[in-house]
């Protein structure tokens, strides 16, 4: 694995909505998944009334989580889709009902920029939106005209992908970023996520793993979303809801590889493992060089 520069664990603020910041690079950042849907890979049903969202995201936060990202539709491949007022019946009283709190930050997962507007307007800070603000034109001007934060993902699905996994990621984030600053959006609102599992097969993903340090020629901070992913459960032979200390595995090793960012659903396990991870990043920053 190439090692990332020595730079990206530099402290930077990520802006995010409402006068909010996140600082990033020494210690690893956690974004607790809070899915208000029925029918999410590993934990359909189990947050899909606002009473139980509300509860699974403060004990995210009490267990160390940094931002909650709440959706409302199921982004695993060949889920049905859902229409915007139903994805918004969903997640709207949860983020209301966190909104009020100086201790929770929230993220929405969605695609559709009237969900957006609205989530923002209700007390969202940060837009994770799957297409990289490439699936709806409005999307860039919503995050913009709100001042929010934003994670751009890459994927590959519904289009033909260059050959070389790393430099499709550079094609697909020049028009991320295009449309992101025709709109207003500024470099210190964006966080890239490179989109593991997102119509990527099990030999993409550790290829990206052990890649991932090349993205950082972006030149914008990372987030890593591993977590419970199919390809960790090939390599453990675990299903979704037993991948936790795969997912761990991935979390540490993409944070010496420079992420700062983990979209997880265990916040307790990643927070430990990226403890250490962050402990040794800080270990080698503080090592005086060896003369011969």
């Amino acid at each position: 694995m190439q090692l990332p520069p020595d730079s990206v664990f530099d402290p930077t603020k990520l802006r995010l909505g409402r006068g909010r910041t996140m600082e990033l690079g020494p210690r690893s950042q956690l974004m607790g998944i809070v899915n208000v849907t029925p029918d999410s890979f590993s934990d359909g049903g189990r947050h899909d009334t606002a009473d139980a969202a509300v509860k699974a995201a403060l004990g995210m936060v009490g267990e160390g989580a940094d931002i909650i990202d709440i959706g409302g539709e199921s982004t695993r491949p060949g889920a049905d889709p859902v229409t915007a007022l139903e994805e918004q019946r969903r997640i709207m009283p949860a983020i209301e009902a966190l909104s009020g709190r100086d201790d929770v930050l929230v993220s929405v997962d969605t695609w559709r920029a009237e969900t957006a507007r609205l989530a923002l307007a209700a007390g969202a800070h940060l837009i994770n939106d799957v297409w990289g603000l490439q699936r709806e034109d409005g999307m860039a001007r919503v995050i913009a005209e709100a001042g929010a934060g934003v994670a751009i993902m890459h994927t590959g699905r519904e289009r033909d992908c260059l050959p070389d996994l790393v430099e499709d990621q550079f094609h697909w984030f020049a028009t991320s970023l295009e449309n992101a600053r025709k709109a207003g959006i500024s470099d210190d609102q964006i966080i890239l996520d490179p989109g593991f599992g997102f119509a990527k097969d099990g030999r993409d993903n550790l290829e990206l793993m052990t890649r991932f340090a090349e993205l950082h020629r972006l030149g914008f901070p990372l987030l890593a979303g591993t977590s419970r992913k199919r390809f960790i459960g090939t390599l453990t032979g675990r299903e979704a809801a037993d991948r936790d200390v795969g997912t761990v595995a991935t979390s540490v090793a993409l944070r010496l590889a420079g992420a700062a960012m983990f979209r997880v659903h265990n916040v307790a396990l990643n927070k430990d493992g990226l403890a250490v991870a962050d402990a040794m990043v800080q270990s080698s920053r503080e090592k005086e060089p060896r003369h011969g």
